[in-house]
């Protein structure tokens, strides 16, 4: 649990980077390798996935900003830091929209399909960022618990500074006197997050196998990922609670962070695509405009 694989004078590698990079080409594979299955242009696919990942970075970067602003109010300049980790995947997802709409409207590429194929590399994604969540230490921290699953931190771990009981955000742990920081035990948020993402990954490959119209997958991985992200994992993260609903310090459980909200409309909005990607992709083959 060491931020940094390698270290060559002032030149860093952080193994937040390195899974960020495996699991992007590792998407770009599988998705590749769906729309050469289906009929279309990978290459096609491939050029606008790249800028999809730029303008990703950036939404993920804003949006983290966005809900942690805290983190950053005695450095500013420290939201450039993309590589230290904190990344909104919500706002990646906004983000990494972008050139796929715009290609849309611009010229009619099939983007659903597109979206369908990206869904595994997606998932792959979520389980790679965590793994960087993980080395980092302080990323996605989990709220101190009394529960048997609880979770303490290494001493040799670096890059995690301790928790401050009391407090529900790890940003405020800098006003907190040392000889009162804990290593736990804490909810092992991060490693929830893996196994999300493999869960998801396992889900697109069945949603995959269903053979629905395009479009059904990725309206399914926005339902899931949200239920499973607000319910697995932001319940037990020491964030702050943006509408205090409810909160448990000894089992560690808080309601409602922002995730959770933005979760609420992105949950409503997959309820109401969902039904309308349901019919099954032989049947709208003669009909290209209903899968484009």
């Amino acid at each position: 649990m060491d931020p940094i694989l390698v270290e060559i004078g002032s030149l860093q590698v952080r193994w937040y980077g390195v899974f960020l990079v495996l699991a992007i080409f590792a998407a770009f594979e599988v998705a590749k390798r769906l729309l050469r299955g289906w009929g279309f242009d990978p290459e096609r696919f491939e050029g606008i996935a790249f800028w999809a990942v730029i303008w990703g970075v950036v939404g993920a970067r804003v949006g983290y900003v966005l809900t942690s602003p805290s983190e950053f109010s005695a450095n500013p300049i420290a939201a450039l830091y993309i590589w230290q980790g904190g990344l909104s995947f919500h706002g990646a997802i906004l983000g990494g929209l972008v050139p796929f709409v715009y290609h849309y409207y611009r010229h009619r590429i099939p983007i659903w399909a597109y979206l369908d194929a990206a869904v595994p590399g997606i998932a792959i994604g979520v389980a790679a960022g965590r793994l960087g969540n993980i080395m980092n230490g302080s990323d996605t921290v989990g709220r101190l618990t009394q529960w048997p699953i609880g979770f303490t931190w290494p001493e040799w771990a670096r890059g995690f500074p301790g928790v401050c009981p009391g407090i529900q955000d790890i940003s405020e742990v800098v006003r907190c006197a040392p000889e009162a920081l804990v290593r736990g035990p804490v909810h092992f948020t991060q490693l929830y997050g893996v196994l999300i993402g493999l869960a998801l990954l396992l889900l697109s490959l069945h949603w995959l196998r269903q053979n629905r119209a395009f479009g059904y997958v990725f309206w399914q991985f926005v339902l899931w990922y949200s239920l499973l992200r607000s319910v697995f994992e932001e319940t037990f993260r020491l964030n702050p609670l943006w509408l205090k609903v409810y909160l448990n310090e000894q089992a560690g459980v808080g309601l409602f962070t922002a995730t959770q909200l933005v979760s609420i409309p992105l949950i409503l909005l997959a309820l109401f695509f969902l039904p309308r990607f349901n019919k099954p992709r032989s049947a709208l083959a003669a009909k290209p405009s209903a899968t484009s």
